[in-house]
């Protein structure tokens, strides 16, 4: 089965055919860094991240651009956010983009969020922003007024083509300040002139002034992967005006088709209200990371098609953190029994549902990468693996070590849900496990025969919890993994 991606630029599923073959680019609208990142930025950077990690491991080299927005993402208020949170902790704008800068690759880093190869910064790209402007203004798409430039919408027959909005529909003061000297609602801020009082300033040929919100990914997409690229990422919240502007720029400045797939994540909502700062509905990474563990947050944000809107929620979380706990303790069983294990043919009938449980995997992300999907088949797989390690039976050592192979190939190489720095159980450790688990069984035998059965419940329910099933029968009590 091909690879096939929903195209958000012509509304429906189409074959992936990179420009290049072997090869591709990728350019993904990064964070404004003026606050910690919060439980709606793992859903969209740790999606980017999955599809960056199945495209590799289909066999392609990826050029995976994200940038930082440090100047120009303006309020309603037309207030520079960088600004204002330099107002409220009375420090320099760079001192803010520099400690939120920090804490969002912090944040990254810990949900196993593989580092973008290029994180170019808005302020570190200002003259190809300039230049880009001056190729606008040559071309008739912009026009300048007292130190601003504005693009000119009526410019573009094709403006609205991503969002589906005329330009008739369009809203004024969408994110940008409706003036006198702009000639339509619709247009749109290249260049702003500084006031008195506005810090974040640059020359220009227009005075000193900054650049707006959308130019700096168009440039900045244009320094690093040329004219026309093949995947387009951000977050749908963004569809309109920021990425539709992006395309009406860059493909009126270049001559060229833009980006040719554009792959945007749905929200994280909050009681089906969208997760954002500037509504206060917001929690942070750090603080979900004080409760669950990483891979559990990085689940969490694939449960849902990255296409989706998902919900928040503590039973929603708790409920994946289950599932995770199921899958992964399962790994750790089989981890256990390899240390152990002989090569035998035992349990070889074993390997066809391995490679079926891998190729249903794959047919699930050939399919506009559906995580949800493929973590199902993870979870049936696992179902099965419980059964096979629990009957009773041996099982031969390359049987196991394939099963391994299996949920590293795709649930710690490509989903990223369980941490490789974890999986390396010596024989040592799996004694010491085993050897735990059969002490709290002896203490719950103890507590039994003395008619304790709130202790003896306490201990099942602690051993159930870690994902370790009791079974009492005629003969003693047998434990298993879930």
């Amino acid at each position: 089965m091909a690879l096939k991606i929903f195209n958000v630029l012509h509304r429906e599923k189409q074959d992936f055919m990179p420009l290049v073959e072997g090869r591709v680019s990728m350019y993904v609208c990064g964070p404004t860094v003026y606050d910690h990142a919060h439980l709606g930025h793992a859903k969209t950077y740790v999606s980017f991240d999955v599809v960056t990690r199945y495209l590799r491991a289909s066999g392609y080299n990826v050029l995976y651009v994200q940038n930082l927005t440090d100047v120009g993402h303006l309020l309603e208020t037309n207030e520079d956010r960088i600004l204002r949170k330099a107002r409220q902790l009375q420090a320099k704008p760079m001192q803010v983009v520099e400690t939120y800068a920090k804490s969002y690759f912090d944040d990254m880093d810990a949900l196993n969020v593989v580092r973008p190869d290029i994180s170019p910064r808005a302020s570190g790209h200002i003259p190809e922003q300039i230049e880009m402007i001056e190729t606008l203004l040559r071309k008739g798409n912009a026009y300048e007024v007292g130190g601003s430039v504005y693009f000119d919408v009526t410019t573009d027959a094709d403006y609205g083509k991503l969002s589906n909005r005329r330009l008739d529909e369009q809203e004024e003061g969408t994110r940008e300040e409706v003036r006198g000297e702009k000639r339509n609602s619709g247009d749109f801020a290249l260049w702003k002139r500084a006031e008195g009082e506005h810090i974040l300033r640059w020359n220009s040929p227009w005075g000193e002034g900054f650049p707006g919100w959308h130019i700096e990914c168009s440039a900045m997409a244009k320094k690093y992967l040329g004219d026309t690229f093949d995947i387009h990422g951000g977050g749908i919240d963004n569809i309109y005006p920021h990425n539709e502007n992006e395309i009406t720029q860059s493909e009126c400045a270049n001559d060229a088709e833009f980006a040719r797939y554009w792959m945007l994540v749905g929200s994280l909502t909050v009681d089906s209200v969208k997760m954002s700062k500037s509504l206060g509905n917001f929690r942070t990474i750090k603080d979900a990371l004080t409760e669950y563990r990483p891979e559990v947050v990085r689940m969490f944000a694939i449960s849902a098609h990255y296409t989706s809107p998902a919900d928040y929620s503590e039973d929603n979380l708790n409920a994946v953190k289950g599932g995770w706990e199921r899958m992964y303790n399962a790994l750790r069983l089989v981890r256990l029994q390899m240390n152990k294990a002989r090569e035998s043919d035992m349990g070889n009938g074993f390997l066809d549902r391995v490679k079926r449980a891998k190729s249903d995997f794959r047919d699930m992300m050939d399919d506009d990468f559906n995580t949800p999907r493929a973590i199902a088949v993870l979870q049936e797989f696992t179902r099965e693996v419980n059964t096979l390690l629990n009957e009773g039976s041996e099982v031969g050592l390359s049987v196991l070590k394939a099963i391994e192979e299996a949920y590293t190939s795709t649930g710690t190489d490509i989903l990223g849900i369980f941490p490789a720095q974890d999986l390396a159980l010596n024989e040592r450790s799996a004694e010491r496990e085993s050897a735990l688990i059969e002490m709290l069984i002896a203490l719950r035998a103890q507590a039994r025969a003395q008619k304790n059965w709130a202790e003896s419940d306490r201990l099942r329910d602690e051993l159930a919890r870690i994902g370790v099933i009791l079974e009492d029968r005629a003969d003693g009590t047998i434990w298993k993994v879930e």
